[in-house]
């Protein structure tokens, strides 16, 4: 029989620390993570790779707790971040939205273990509604029972599920590779668009297509009678997510929830405006989407594929100019406003084509990431049955 202990007896839980701003972080110093650097999942064999750094004469220095190299990473609120997880691979600081794992003992507890172990769990489960938000509480996450089989075996089940990760990681690196090249395929053509050094004639916005905000009239927006019907709808977390284009919906209108929106063509570009400022997506199928995304129609002067590449050097900047109420938002003026560079369009088709030719080899890859990743989730599983060794 497998002994299994709650984490409270195995862990010490600790909680961040208040972010500093922006301005006070350097290239050098106490390492910091904050939620986005668990979400993007720029990790290597699970250790955080951390961009921000406090300068060792900050003047609260003294204040942040430093976390050893080992401990386990987990975000404390947020359905859809509660289920990352990361070990950290050098002494840092964390978040006040995130807390660690640090272990007692080593000789009873192995720590890719233990993080395998928690990935295998559901957090939202076990969450708490606090201010709104799904949270964990310290109390609820120490109540959880892991089973401690020897060290060594839970060494053997770690490096097992690390060969099937990697499989993960190196699908993910792939992907990145190729949307570097479309990147560098972009700049040697056109040059980067913000500086334009290549003196292409720039034209408003405005000037290159038919640009309008989604609709969504009727209020509460999710009323019953809206929703459930035959006709796709996307929401801005749909176009954040949709690596360029967007292939899937989660939600669709009835025949009253059409009647108080509006329906886009496959091909239109969409462009978030709220929360997620300035991610594009080219719509694959006709879809209603609200207010809060914008749909862009080319017309003769230009395509979509080369608008959107435009909005990807200029998404950083328009997020950090974005206002901020209770979430960072831009109107459809502050767009048509903008100034973009203008090439002959049949350099633009030419980017278009290897664009296209890029994005067949991409989803190759997704297709083997795939699978990659449901024989990982499969030997997750079976590894915490004794199915594995």
């Amino acid at each position: 029989m497998i002994e299994s202990k709650a984490i409270s007896k195995i862990c010490h839980i600790i909680g961040g620390n208040p972010s500093p701003k922006e301005n006070e972080f350097d290239s050098e110093g106490l390492p910091f993570i904050k939620m986005k650097d668990l979400g993007r999942y720029h990790l290597t064999n699970n250790l955080v790779q951390i961009e921000n750094k406090i300068p060792h004469d900050h003047p609260r220095i003294d204040k942040f707790k430093i976390l050893p190299v080992g401990s386990i990473l987990l975000p404390r609120s947020g359905s859809v971040a509660l289920n990352h997880r990361a070990i950290l691979g050098v002494e840092a600081s964390i978040v006040s939205h995130i807390c660690a794992l640090v272990i007692k003992h080593t000789t009873e507890v192995f720590s890719s273990y233990l993080y395998y172990y928690l990935t295998s769990i559901d957090m939202v489960k076990i969450t708490k509604k606090t201010t709104g938000l799904d949270a964990i509480t310290f109390e609820d996450l120490g109540k959880i029972k892991i089973p401690l089989p020897p060290l060594e075996t839970q060494k053997k089940i770690a490096a097992i599920l690390d060969k099937a990760d990697e499989l993960v990681q190196n699908d993910k690196k792939i992907l990145e590779k190729y949307d570097q090249l479309a990147q560098s395929v972009f700049l040697e053509m056109f040059g980067d668009p913000v500086t334009n050094l290549k003196g292409w004639e720039k034209l408003k916005f405005s000037d290159i297509g038919k640009l309008d905000r989604g609709k969504s009239k009727h209020r509460p927006r999710n009323a019953p009678e809206l929703l459930g019907g035959n006709y796709p709808l996307i929401q801005t977390g749909d176009v954040a997510n949709s690596n360029g284009y967007i292939t899937e919906f989660h939600s669709t209108y009835s025949e009253i929830g059409l009647i108080q929106s509006r329906m886009w063509l496959a091909g239109t570009l969409c462009i978030t405006i709220a929360a997620n400022i300035a991610k594009t997506g080219i719509l694959t199928f006709d879809s209603c989407f609200p207010d809060s995304v914008v749909g862009f129609v080319p017309n003769e002067k230009t395509c979509n594929v080369y608008v959107q590449f435009w909005m990807s050097f200029l998404q950083k900047i328009l997020e950090d100019t974005a206002p901020e109420s209770a979430q960072k938002n831009i109107n459809l003026a502050i767009l048509r406003n903008l100034d973009i560079p203008i090439p002959p369009i049949n350099q633009q088709r030419k980017f278009e084509v290897t664009i296209q030719q890029i994005e067949q080899q991409k989803q190759l890859t997704r297709q083997s990431l795939k699978k990659s990743e449901q024989l990982f989730q499969s030997l997750l599983q079976r590894a915490f049955k004794g199915e594995l060794v």
